[in-house]
This record gives structure tokens, sequence and C-alpha cells, in this order.
């Protein structure tokens, strides 16, 4: 793997952005966070990795989540966004938050630990980026007097994340596609209960997958992206990337640190994902210097991902409904980043690459470049019946109820041998409320919404139904939109 060099963030000289597909222009941080994807059709990753200070993880337990996320963040934003509004920024963001310690960490058994990411507006690990990336875009629309709309692809969490985050925004109008059925009542209702002018839902008939391609297809129509002044909020942001890299430094801080129950040892992260971006904070938050034992993939019926650590090839199945609906997902659009260094930032063989992936629904990786994976990743298959033993196992011993999500970054934990004898941090991505249906099946016990959300089932929808179809979409947009 070609490792680019790191540097030290310097605002004098601002972090540049290059397209994994290498046909794009270099762009600064606040051209990145309003384009969303590359002309090219890839995805946007620091020309540089920044390194994490040497002392880092060891000031972590001295520190709280808007210090670390601040030190973690000024690299990539340097030279676009002002340190002082970036604290500003974030402390507002957090502050949303339920819990002080926004991510808090709870140990399950002697190397098994919870790190609960779940305590934001929306009830899922998105809001931790979405409330500081929304926050980012109202800065640097404002510098510019600009508008933009954006449009997103959501599995279930993103959408209701992102609504929250820009709603009654005047310098952002956001269309989110959700795929018919394939979402928790309480995912959708969490989206298509926000009334306001600036939002529009559209429930589209097809699957996560069909809704994604759809962004991409919007993006790569270069008259409608301009006219519209598209931007994204999916994980094809680098934005929401880059902030997802801040809880890895703080759990390992935490626990790993001096003074931390598991002091000196290396951390390692199961971490349950379909569309590769949570995971990949963590390769980032490696490749900047954390060190790090292992990244365990949590995959469920549709486990791409768990099939390609094993046998090294990429082959897209038919995506299938399970309890975990967001990640019920066969196109980890994230993946692409991860490639693209495995393949020495060449980005014409990545875009020859992913062409291939989309045409064969199959895509190879050398032994070489396998054994470079395996060396921090692993992964594991965890189906919905397992996923309920585990809902259930872990209320029975802990009197603690996860989401289905959290059971199956469990439950990969568990089957993979996490080499090491330091702390294992499973990231616990959703509260249980937002499926209870899964949790009552598993424990009998209906987990209640929290009180900003008790009324969610008594308010009144508004989404629109469309076909998997790119004209009508587009129609749509520029019927409804600004």
């Amino acid at each position: 793997m070609t490792q680019p060099g790191r540097l030290s963030p310097d605002p004098a000289t601002p972090m540049r952005y290059v397209s994994t597909r290498g046909a794009a222009p270099e762009l600064d941080f606040a051209q990145v966070l309003l384009a969303g994807l590359a002309d090219d059709g890839g995805l946007y990753v620091p020309a540089q990795w920044p390194a994490f200070a040497p002392d880092l993880v060891e000031r972590v337990a001295d520190m709280d989540y808007v210090q670390v996320a601040t030190e973690v963040l000024w690299p990539y934003v340097a030279g676009s966004i002002d340190h002082d509004r970036l604290v500003t920024i974030l402390t507002e963001a957090y502050a949303t938050f339920a819990s002080d310690e926004v991510v808090p960490l709870r140990q399950l058994d002697d190397r098994l630990w919870l790190a609960e990411l779940f305590h934001g507006p929306t009830l899922a690990f998105k809001d931790i980026a979405l409330q500081p990336v929304g926050r980012l875009f109202d800065e640097v629309l404002a510098r510019q007097d600009r508008h933009v709309t954006i449009v997103g692809a959501t599995s279930g969490d993103t959408g209701s994340a992102a609504i929250e985050a820009v709603r009654d925004r005047d310098s952002v109008e956001i269309f989110m596609f959700h795929p018919v059925g394939r979402v928790s009542e309480v995912q959708r209702r969490q989206m298509t209960t926000v009334l306001s002018a600036n939002v529009h839902n559209v429930a589209i008939d097809g699957t996560f997958d069909d809704c994604q391609d759809l962004v991409k297809a919007l993006f790569a129509d270069e008259a409608f992206r301009v006219r519209r002044q598209l931007s994204a909020v999916n994980s094809i942001n680098w934005a929401r990337v880059m902030a997802q890299v801040v809880y890895y430094v703080w759990a390992a801080g935490r626990l790993s640190g001096p003074g931390g129950p598991a002091a000196g040892s290396r951390p390692s992260f199961s971490v349950p994902t379909g569309n590769f971006g949570n995971v990949f904070a963590g390769w980032v938050a490696t490749r900047s210097g954390l060190d790090v034992e292992r990244l365990v993939v949590g995959s469920n019926s549709n486990d791409i991902l768990a099939r390609w650590l094993a046998t090294g090839a990429l082959d897209m199945t038919v995506v299938e409904p399970t309890l975990s609906p967001s990640m019920d997902i066969q196109v980890s659009s994230n993946q692409e980043r991860l490639v693209f260094e495995l393949w020495g930032r060449d980005g014409a063989r990545v875009a020859d690459a992913m062409a291939s992936l989309r045409s064969t629904r199959h895509l190879a990786f050398d032994d070489n470049v396998m054994a470079e994976v395996r060396s921090l990743f692993d992964g594991a298959r965890i189906d919905d019946d397992e996923t309920l033993a585990v809902i259930a196992e872990v209320y029975a011993r802990h009197g603690m109820l996860i989401d289905p999500h959290t059971a199956v970054g469990i439950g990969a934990a568990r089957h993979c041998d996490v080499p090491g004898d330091g702390p294992v941090v499973c990231l616990a991505t959703a509260h249980p409320a937002k499926f209870p249906d899964a949790v009552e099946q598993a424990t009998g016990i209906r987990p209640a919404l929290p009180a900003h959300l008790a009324d969610l089932f008594d308010r009144p929808e508004k989404f629109d139904s469309l076909p998997n179809d790119l004209d009508t979409v587009r129609r749509y947009i520029d019927a409804n939109g600004r």
C-alpha cells in the first residue's frame, strides 16, 4: 500500500483533496464539503494524510469530546474554517446530545466494551457527524452567499440525522430518498414527520442501493448538478467520514491511555457496517497514527464485505431485507476510498475497476493486497437468528437493551479471534427504540422512545412515492425545488 506522506496542519497551506478516480480537480475543504461527490464520480480524500500529535492518546483522559474533536478535525479544515469558529461549531453541535460525554463507554465483559454513539437528537451515530456538518454548511454557504440542494439516500439513519441537521435553514434544501418498506417505522417517521418547507422526503420503489445509485446519477448529470447546485450528506461526503474519526481516538484514549482500564494496550474496534464509511473512519485513524490491533467488520446477511475479507473478491448479490436494515447494502461506496489507497492511489485503475464491478458484479483482489487488508481487518456474518440471540443474551446478562445493528457488531467481535489483550470496542450505532420490533422479539421488552420523540407516532407524515427512475426523480426535484 503506497503511503502518501503525513503532514502537520498549517493554516497557511490549506489541506487539498483529490478524487479516488484521478480525473477531478483538487479542491480545498470548503469546496469538498459543498461538492460531496467528485466530478469524475469518485470520492474525495486528503492529498496527504495528517498525523496526530504523538501524545494525543495520552492527553485524551484530560480532554472533553469537543477538545478531542477540535484537535482531530483541525488539519482537515485549516485554511477553510477559522479555528475559533470550528470550536464554536463543535460546541454547539454536541450540546444537542443527551450525554455530556457525547460518546459514553460501557463495559460488557473483560475485553468487550460498547461505545454508545446514539445520544444525539435522532438516536443514531450519524448525528455525531451530521450535527457539525450541518453547521459547517451554514458557515461556508453564508460566507459565499450561496444556496445548495442536498440530495441523499438513506438506509434508515442518515436521512433523519441529515434532515435534523439542516431543517429550516435558508441556505439549504434537502431531498432524501429512502427505500419503501426497507427502513423501520421509527426511522421512517423520524424523517417524514419533519414538515419544514426545505425538507422533501421521497420513498423510492427499490433498495437502498437503488436510492444511492439515483444520487450518484444525479451528480453525474453535470447540467442538472450545476443548475440545482447539488451537494451531498451521505458518507460519500468527506466531512462525514472525518467527523467519525474522532470517536476512535476518544475511545482509545479513554480505555488504553494513561489511567484507563486497559492502559498501555492496543484497542480493537468491531463495527457494524454496510456502506464501509464507519469502519473506513477507523482506518483513517490508524493512518494518522492511532495504534489499533484490529478493525472487525460486522455484516448481516448482506455480507459482501465479510465475503470479501474471506475470499478476496467482491461478488454482488441480491439485497435481502433483515432486522438490521441500515446494513442492507451490496454496494459499499466508501470501500472505494480504501481501494484507492491499496492500489497506490492509481485513480484510473480505480475508475476502471468500479465500472467493471458494476457491469460484471465481481471484482477480485490479488493475494498481496488481501494480505495487507487482513493485517488490520477481520469480519464476520451475523444472520437474523443470531442477531436476536445476541440481543437476548446481552439483556439477560447485563439488563441492557441493544439494537440489532449493535448486536451484529457484538456477534462479529465474538466470532473473530481478536489477537492481543486490549479492549475490543463495539460501536453501538443506534438506540434500541429505533428498532422496537426486533428488540421486543428478542427480549419481550419494547423499548420506549426518549421524551423528545414520545409522540412520534401521533405526528402527521409528509412524503412522496416515486418509481426507481432517474428521469422521474429529476423532474420531481425540478418541480418541487426552490
